[in-house]
């Protein structure tokens, strides 16, 4: 997803909790995935027994940073198309706007790194990776809902075919973030094409 490195809005509001949550990000922005525990609670000014309050370890934590960002993309989607009233310039909105980010070299490497990130999770934890994905998910069965219902779509399961969309859109993305130049100029427009025919538009 979009990966605009920086805290949205964790999920504790616990000042400690958030402060963790800050050192993670920043040494996410000057290391990439490549820090450990110690190098957190260093950043944070906590102690190991408090880290582990918060989380059972790094990819608890990175999970939570995951989510973090899927949230804060949900967010900007819904505010960007607060003024639609056709669901389905609203999907559009959403797929178009998830694989646009991939634009620049910036947007490349935090695209990288949520992708390295996003597969090596899931080997590990694919049900808390499912969850942290699904406000995404959630947004794009509610628009299929909305044009089944205008008559604008006809999809033949909006939670079925919502999750493939999202499977499709995060593909594209995961594989664009490594490969950029292979057609990545015309991917937004290939991608809604292939989801709006899918989703009977």
């Amino acid at each position: 997803m979009a990966a605009n490195m920086g805290p949205m809005s964790p999920e504790t509001s616990d000042d400690l909790g958030a402060v963790i949550f800050q050192a993670a990000y920043g040494l996410i922005a000057d290391h990439g995935a490549s820090f450990t525990t110690q190098d957190v609670i260093k950043r944070a000014g906590v102690s190991l027994q408090t880290f582990y309050r918060y989380y059972g370890g790094k990819d608890q934590l990175m999970l939570a940073l995951l989510g973090d960002l899927i949230r804060g993309h949900v967010a900007n989607l819904v505010q960007l198309t607060a003024g639609l009233d056709d669901p389905v310039a609203r999907l559009e909105v959403y797929v178009r706007s998830t694989l646009g980010s991939l634009e620049g070299p910036e947007a490349l490497a935090g695209a990288q790194f949520v992708t390295a990130e996003h597969w090596r999770l899931n080997q590990r934890h694919p049900q808390e990776l499912s969850a942290a994905v699904r406000p995404f998910t959630d947004l794009i069965a509610a628009e299929l809902e909305a044009g089944r219902a205008a008559g604008r779509l006809a999809p033949r399961d909006p939670a079925r075919d919502a999750l493939l969309m999202t499977l499709t859109v995060l593909g594209a993305y995961h594989h664009y973030a490594f490969v950029p130049d292979e057609g990545v100029e015309t991917l937004a427009d290939d991608v809604w094409a292939f989801c709006r025919a899918a989703a009977g538009g």
